[in-house]
């Protein structure tokens, strides 16, 4: 049995080829046959790889891992948290009296008592010392109190007021023993590595003078001033209220 096919032509000046993906012909210009495909005119692209950037044919963009930022070392110093360094504060000193006083915390003591320094000087100029190895006497003891009380009864001091605050205050001479104290205690405040201020932790008590406070912070060692409050509390009496970075 003869079959007759009849074919086609493309005579178009403008065609380059003509792909017929189903068992078609390729034909160029000038009518000639160029290729036929059975089924596909070109062979199955490999697939893009997922994350290619490149085109075909083109490896994978490799994954970068987060960058990690280095662990301090165990005791180091952070730059960037200057409250980490260390920092003190050493309070020493404070017990000086005024020469005119011989020793005896007479800043102390009118304080407690409640009356200005100068008046306690002034009943204590009626008192006859006792020696140093030695106490006073019954009859000493007894005209001296009666020298303090002349002056200080018009100010509401009673003898048991006056016999309370003198033992309190008492001191040994000899010895060079002071009276009862308490030491005062501080820490300093550092912001953005620089000493801004000073915390007092505990404002002691005792203090007849201005304390030596000794600032050492990440920015250096220096000096700060005191600020001394005196009460008819022992507990507060001659205590550090404030504390002034120079």
């Amino acid at each position: 049995m003869t079959m007759n096919i009849k074919m086609k032509m493309i005579t178009t000046s403008t065609l380059v080829a003509v792909i017929v993906v189903s068992g078609g012909i390729a034909l160029s210009s000038n009518n000639t046959v160029l290729a036929a495909a059975n089924n596909k005119a070109v062979k199955d692209v490999p697939p893009r790889e997922a994350g290619n950037k490149g085109g075909l044919n083109c490896k994978p963009d490799p994954v970068l891992a987060p960058p990690t930022s280095p662990t301090p070392s165990a005791g180091t110093t952070n730059g960037s948290n200057p409250g980490q360094a260390a920092n003190s504060v050493v309070i020493s000193g404070g017990f000086n009296t005024d020469p005119q006083d011989h020793g005896r915390p007479v800043v102390l003591i009118a304080a407690a008592l409640g009356v200005p320094t100068e008046v306690f000087r002034e009943a204590f100029r009626g008192v006859t010392p006792a020696g140093l190895d030695s106490g006073p006497s019954s009859e000493q003891a007894q005209q001296n109190k009666t020298a303090l009380l002349k002056v200080l009864t018009p100010y509401g001091i009673t003898n048991e007021r006056l016999d309370e605050v003198s033992n309190y205050y008492r001191y040994n001479g000899r010895k060079s023993d002071t009276w009862q104290k308490t030491q005062a205690t501080a820490t300093a405040i550092v912001t953005n590595g620089i000493v801004t201020g000073v915390t007092i932790t505990n404002p002691g008590a005792g203090y007849s003078s201005n304390p030596t406070i000794t600032v050492t912070g990440p920015n250096g060692t220096f000096t700060a001033t005191a600020t001394l409050a005196y009460t008819k509390d022992f507990k507060t009496n001659g205590s550090i209220s404030a504390i002034t970075i120079k």
